[in-house]
């Protein structure tokens, strides 16, 4: 079960794999471009073949790109929903050129115009791209959501009917949020919470069609629909579903990837506390109690 975190890529794409070394991860999580720009320079083959040469080196894997936060392919406004389709051909080609195997996306907010018919846009806007690109990597993996305004993907239904109406399911796969699932409404706090919430996103979704999880602790409660991130057992979630992720078999060869607050605490990484914690919780004899407390 390789664990790891989201790294920055300041100073050079690279960095965030170093930057993940440093931490002892065996998978990271990166943007290949400024998360909140429509357009990037393109890389040249210098940045590519370092990338490479470090990611070899370092042996981080497997890798997984995010794409930016401005994408919305299920935008009503046709202006914003072309630029979506043409930022997200330009992340597939740039995670392809770094052999980065995932591409993780947010599968957008139907602006007002419902959930039926942003969820058809969905699905046509992942038919447009990949019909244009006979290479099959990345995988594109579309995240669960909290729900928060427009959005869609925050019920498990959503993201199955995206995959139902697309002409290239095979090239679809998902990436399972701890935070955002919680503040969707299913209470995987608790251990029958938990067995039910994974029963059905495995019976929507398809185990196999399962490649990542995103591990964050959430700042608010069960159903609030706001996507905010907290540090492993600091949040409402606590430690146990934690506890029960790391140590179910069913998902043992997945990454799982923090994307919890960036800083420090004293003189410590953030990220290297929480990556110890769930590193403790997954050689844990007994079951965690479900309150939060201190993350180290």
């Amino acid at each position: 079960m390789p664990l790891g975190a989201h790294m920055s890529i300041a100073k050079g794409l690279e960095k965030a794999l170093l930057r993940g070394q440093n931490l002892g991860c065996q998978t990271i999580q990166l943007f290949t471009k400024n998360r909140n720009r429509w357009q990037a320079k393109p890389l040249s083959q210098a940045e590519v073949q370092e990338f490479r040469r470090v990611q070899r080196k370092s042996k981080i894997r497997p890798l997984l790109a995010h794409t930016s936060y401005l994408i919305n392919l299920a935008s009503p406004q046709p202006q914003i929903h072309a630029r979506s389709l043409s930022a997200l051909k330009e992340e597939m080609d740039r995670a392809r050129a770094l052999g980065i195997p995932y591409l993780v996306i947010h599968p957008g907010s139907h602006g007002g115009s419902g959930e039926e018919s942003g969820l058809r846009r969905i699905a046509g806007s992942l038919d447009r791209v990949l019909a244009e690109l006979e290479d099959p990597s990345p995988m594109i993996l579309l995240e669960t959501t909290a729900g928060q305004g427009s959005s869609l993907g925050w019920r498990f239904e959503h993201l199955a009917k995206i995959r139902d109406r697309s002409r290239f399911p095979e090239r679809l796969g998902f990436c399972f949020d701890t935070c955002h699932v919680f503040a969707a409404g299913y209470d995987i706090a608790s251990p029958s919470g938990y067995e039910s919430t994974m029963g059905l996103f495995i019976g929507l979704i398809g185990i196999e069609r399962l490649k990542a999880f995103h591990l964050n602790d959430s700042q608010k409660g069960l159903g609030s629909r706001v996507d905010r991130h907290q540090h492993i057992g600091r949040g409402r979630l606590g430690r146990l579903p934690f506890y029960l992720l790391l140590r179910d078999d069913r998902f043992s060869r997945l990454p799982m990837i923090l994307e919890t607050p960036k800083g420090r605490e004293g003189n410590r990484d953030l990220d290297e506390i929480n990556l110890n914690l769930l590193r403790k919780l997954r050689k844990r004899a007994s079951v965690p109690g479900r309150a939060g407390g201190e993350a180290a």
